[in-house]
């Protein structure tokens, strides 16, 4: 098995992107790139984590066969369904016993014993969203502008009549960090995601709204850790948030 997603439940939609699973298939560490989301990963034999939003990529080794399974939060709303501020545990991945105290402890040991982890977590996010508040409808907002290769936090400001600063605080507060780092972040997954699928790179970038083909390269090596081609190359595939054991918690 590869990777695979499944999409929400109905009643899960307005927090949960996906659930997804994976399985190791070699030595080859995984890159993980930030997504502005925040992610319940569980590792077979290595416990389940909250993984926050990260700010740039890091790598995963992971042994040969491992099976890993998470569910992924849309942008700006997690809070509310996992009762946690996505600032205070940015670029962290924390045992999720520390966030969640004996609930915690609970899940992860469902985790460790369901023939199915991903329909676990499904079942128990489930349980807490029927007391969730939903997501900012204006944080929503922002993150669908954002998507857009024209998007300029200034002018959607104006457009959402608010001001900057009311803006940078809404967002930072729902996602984990500002908004202008959120349109770079989405930016480069809108680029890469062309670039994977075989698009040539100066067509990726004006496509995803970058300047010229150096500024999506520059754009990468720093939120990336690498240039367009080394994220994209097969020996090195993109993972989603799978938390690294050797990652500041």
């Amino acid at each position: 098995m590869g990777y695979r997603e499944q999409a929400p439940p109905v009643a899960l939609e307005p927090w949960l992107d996906c659930t997804w699973e994976r399985r190791a298939e070699d030595a080859a560490p995984q890159r993980v790139l930030p997504d502005g989301c925040i992610d319940i990963v569980w590792i077979e034999a290595g416990g389940t984590r909250l993984v926050g939003p990260s700010t740039s990529a890091f790598l995963v080794p992971l042994p040969p066969g491992t099976r890993v399974a998470g569910a992924r939060l849309h942008p700006g709303a997690a809070a509310s369904l996992l009762g946690v501020a996505p600032e205070a545990i940015r670029d962290a991945a924390l045992p999720i016993e520390a966030v969640w105290g004996d609930e915690g402890a609970r899940l992860a040991a469902a985790l460790d014993e369901h023939a199915d982890p991903a329909a676990a977590l499904r079942g128990a996010l489930l349980v807490r969203a029927a007391a969730a508040e939903r997501p900012d409808p204006l944080v929503a907002e922002v993150v669908t502008r954002l998507r857009r290769p024209d998007a300029a936090v200034g002018r959607l400001a104006r457009e959402l009549a608010i001001s900057e600063r009311q803006l940078r605080r809404r967002v930072s507060v729902a996602v984990g960090y500002g908004p202008k780092l959120l349109l770079r972040v989405l930016r480069l997954g809108r680029a890469l995601a062309a670039a994977r699928d075989g698009d040539e790179l100066a067509r990726v970038a004006y496509d995803a709204g970058y300047a010229d083909q150096s500024h999506f390269s520059n754009d990468c090596r720093t939120l990336a850790g690498a240039s367009p081609s080394v994220v994209i190359a097969p020996s090195r595939p993109i993972s989603p948030s799978v938390p690294s054991p050797h990652r500041p918690s």
